[in-house]
């Protein structure tokens, strides 16, 4: 399928896959499509970051290629590797064969047949349909020294192995790169992107989220759902819940047949929306009922 040619396309094409967004996300995901530029997308965790890349592949009908970071991620391992156990395999039956298939294995064996292609080597390659939607997920887990690796691969599009030379890829791929921000990331690399702030929706867009991923939850309840979230986020919590964690918890309020919220129910799945014991145990007696009341009160009309 081809790029999309306007701001409004791109919201159309992310609303066919269940991706609610706001004009300022939509615009600047037009104009890295546009200008072949990298998506920097920095935000709390649960807040749709690594959806989009989900939901731009899906849409475009491109390869999705997931480059999921962690800490002591090094450059062979985004990149390539080499099977050294077929390796050894191809070694050993060339030295049971004699001297001349030995001779010949050294040219060999760092080849192509050999090759293990990590996320990095692969989105380097041509596919079937057009260029793949390269995500790099939670970048700031790993360390500088990656990142200082990364500014070649975004910048010429190119990895080199020492064994076979440099590999560029013959369409840039589509790259969007995600961020917790649990550290800063370095101002080089993100120079080389365009940049976003995903933050938690407005109660409104959550509710259209919400109606796009969940849409049989009644509309009294989604609202309920969405208006407890949004207060619960303005607590001191050690991890705050996301949009993510809002459309879990209505898929299971729905698999329980709730009809509307009660504390009782709040603390039967509070597991749904928050992750921490300590979250939860600020929660219990009469919070659950102080947030549930203050939530529907934000709801009355003025």
């Amino acid at each position: 399928m081809p790029l999309p040619q306007s701001i409004d396309e791109v919201q159309s094409l992310l609303a066919g896959q269940n991706y609610v967004c706001g004009r300022a996300l939509a615009t600047v995901t037009f104009l890295s499509l546009k200008l072949g530029r990298p998506l920097f997308l920095e935000g709390e965790a649960g807040t749709g970051k690594t959806e989009i890349a989900k939901a731009i592949a899906a849409a475009l009908g491109r390869r999705l290629i997931r480059l999921q970071c962690y800490e002591g991620l090094d450059a062979s391992s985004a990149v390539y590797e080499w099977n050294f156990a077929a390796q050894m395999i191809a070694i050993r039956t060339a030295e049971a064969a004699g001297g001349a298939e030995r001779d010949s294995l050294k040219s060999e064996l760092f080849t192509q047949d050999y090759l293990i292609e990590r996320p990095l080597l692969q989105a380097m390659r041509p596919q079937a349909g057009g260029a793949p939607v390269l995500l790099i997920d939670e970048l700031d887990r790993t360390d500088e020294p990656f990142e200082a690796f990364l500014l070649e691969a975004l910048s010429d599009f190119q990895v080199t192995i020492p064994e076979l030379g440099t590999i560029h890829a013959p369409e840039a791929p589509i790259v969007i790169l995600t961020s917790n921000r649990t550290r800063e990331v370095h101002d080089a690399l993100k120079r080389r992107c365009l940049y976003h702030w995903v933050d938690y929706p407005t109660f409104e867009r959550e509710i259209e989220i919400l109606q796009a991923r969940a849409p049989e939850a009644s509309e009294a309840l989604s609202r309920e759902v969405v208006a407890f979230v949004q207060r619960l986020r303005t607590e001191d919590l050690f991890k705050k819940p996301g949009v993510a964690e809002t459309i879990d918890w209505a898929k299971c309020l729905l698999a329980l047949d709730v009809i509307s919220l009660s504390p009782e129910v709040i603390a039967d799945t509070l597991g749904a929306i928050l992750k921490y014991q300590d979250d939860i145990a600020k929660l219990q007696g009469s919070e659950a009922k102080r947030l549930l009341d203050e939530a529907r009160a934000s709801l009355e009309p003025a």
